[in-house]
């Protein structure tokens, strides 16, 4: 028998031996929440590469037919749990263009005057992570980068400039579709997402570097967010492991949210949100959880933000409805 590709989930081993044992996921992924995981088994991590590391949960034999499940998707209410989010709620308005409004017409924030420049500044380009000079990288280390599969077989075949092929966006699930946002490619199945080619050339990245806060020598550190709403409220959370409550701040502003956030091994998350809309600070909460921060805003009105922040389109999902609980 000519060797083949196995194409179970989780699997993706060539063999030619049909009799040979295969581990692999028998159900669909599911991202929840900014949670990720398998339908088949427990874990549940929060970054993408983890994801792909979570072990199989299931022995056979290896496969060639077509795997048809999809993503678990939790992006939008449905059933019973819809019906009686809405049951009391007034009927929207639809505009010619489809555009739905729930109650009043939502008044937009006004954007505070440090935050507008007089002339349209030019997109800035982002600065891709790269491996500090002369860093010790192990033997079969991935390139960190979203796509790329290359390992690290040694500096001088492993550093040829523009070798990287991957994705500096990131990957965007919503209603079924999944690709990346930094090309246009979409597609159903979550096998063909981890096929979908890179767009952009590059340098590899085995091991990053840190970031240090010039101030208090903390590790500066970016965090994934994810966002939904009901009719009376927007609920975010921002995936932060083991933060501080008692050295981290949050404040609301009307307009805005000044996100300060440290942790018990001296990282730190700094931003300001500015507010697609506006919201009631003295009825808006946060709340420090073991692996995220979780916020509740409270809308100003009771329409429907088509985004969080008021500036560019960030490619983060909103959802109407609260969303099932894993």
């Amino acid at each position: 028998m000519s060797p083949q590709k196995c194409t179970h989930q989780g699997c993706g081993k060539t063999f030619s031996d049909p009799e040979e044992e295969c581990y692999f996921h028998p159900g669909p992924p599911v991202f929840h929440e900014g949670q990720k995981g398998w339908k088949c088994c427990k874990p549940r991590v929060l970054t993408f590469d983890e994801f792909l590391t979570i072990p199989p949960c299931a022995t056979g034999r290896h496969s060639t037919e077509k795997v048809t499940t999809t993503a678990a998707d939790y992006g939008s209410v449905t059933s019973s749990s819809a019906a009686s989010a809405g049951a009391n709620l007034p009927t929207p308005v639809i505009s010619k263009d489809g555009k739905e409004t729930f109650g009043t017409e939502r008044v937009r924030a006004p954007i505070s005057e440090n935050r507008v420049n007089p002339q349209p500044a030019a997109p800035k380009e982002q600065v891709p992570e790269e491996d500090e000079p002369g860093v010790v990288v192990p033997v079969g280390a991935k390139c960190k980068r979203n796509g790329c599969e290359v390992t690290y077989a040694g500096e001088e075949e492993s550093r040829k400039p523009g070798s990287c092929v991957h994705h500096p966006g990131v990957a965007i699930f919503h209603e079924g579709s999944k690709g990346w946002s930094c090309c246009k490619r979409r597609v159903l199945e979550f096998s063909e997402f981890l096929k979908i080619g890179g767009c952009s050339e590059g340098n590899h990245c085995y091991v990053g570097a840190k970031k240090k806060d010039e101030a208090g020598g903390e590790e500066v550190v970016t965090c994934r967010t994810d966002f939904y709403q009901t009719y009376t409220n927007i609920n975010a959370s921002i995936f932060l492991k083991k933060t501080d409550k008692d050295k981290s701040t949050i404040i609301f502003k009307p307009t805005e949210i000044e996100v300060d956030l440290k942790t018990a091994d001296n990282k730190r998350y700094r931003t300001t949100i500015p507010l697609y809309a506006t919201i009631t600070p003295e009825e808006s909460t946060f709340k420090v959880m073991g692996t995220k921060v979780e916020m509740s805003l409270k809308k100003a009105d009771g329409t429907s933000w088509p985004a969080l922040r008021n500036d560019e389109a960030t490619g983060e999902i909103i959802q109407i409805g609260n969303a099932p609980r894993i």
